[in-house]
């Protein structure tokens, strides 16, 4: 059996190009998964926002820097919300074990939204000692209001909705 693929999701960009620190983080711990054999190929997912390149083409800019050759990577360059980089990305790689790229403070909400699409992933979170007791404080409560939000859009756990 094949390794899986990775999903790396998106994280916004700075409109000068310039990557978040959750980008770098994320690509980073995806390109270490491609390079240790746990997966065989990067999908990276995250449109374009505010007049900035796409996530998807900041995280394949950083990959080639690091020697990921083109034929591991896909981009997924459309998907504007975490639900959609999993609907996208999935149609992708249809029938391949999925590895999802994401921080931990967003990995519940990426779980949630995976059982609602009824897509089996598998999380995979980089450390990320960086963040300040504060700053994880203000992305655990955003995380929290968007799987509130992701819950009462969509269904708790429905994969019919």
């Amino acid at each position: 059996m094949s390794a899986p693929v990775a999903i790396v999701l998106g994280a916004r960009i700075a409109p000068d190009g310039t990557p978040s620190a959750a980008v770098v983080r994320r690509t980073r711990h995806a390109i270490a998964l491609y390079r240790a054999g746990e997966v065989s190929h990067l999908v990276l997912s995250g449109a374009a926002f505010d007049g900035a390149p796409s996530e998807a083409a900041v995280m394949a800019q950083l990959c080639r820097a690091a020697g990921v050759p083109e034929v591991a990577l896909t981009l997924e360059p459309r998907a504007r919300t975490t639900r959609e980089n999993l609907t996208f990305s999935a149609a992708l790689v249809p029938g391949a074990r999925r590895v999802v790229v994401t921080d931990a403070y967003h990995a519940a909400r990426a779980a949630l939204a995976a059982r609602q699409l009824g897509l089996a992933v598998v999380l995979s979170c980089p450390p990320a000692p960086e963040l300040a007791p504060r700053q994880r404080l203000k992305l655990a409560l955003r995380e929290a209001l968007a799987r509130l939000w992701y819950r009462l859009r969509y269904g708790r756990f429905s994969a019919t909705r």
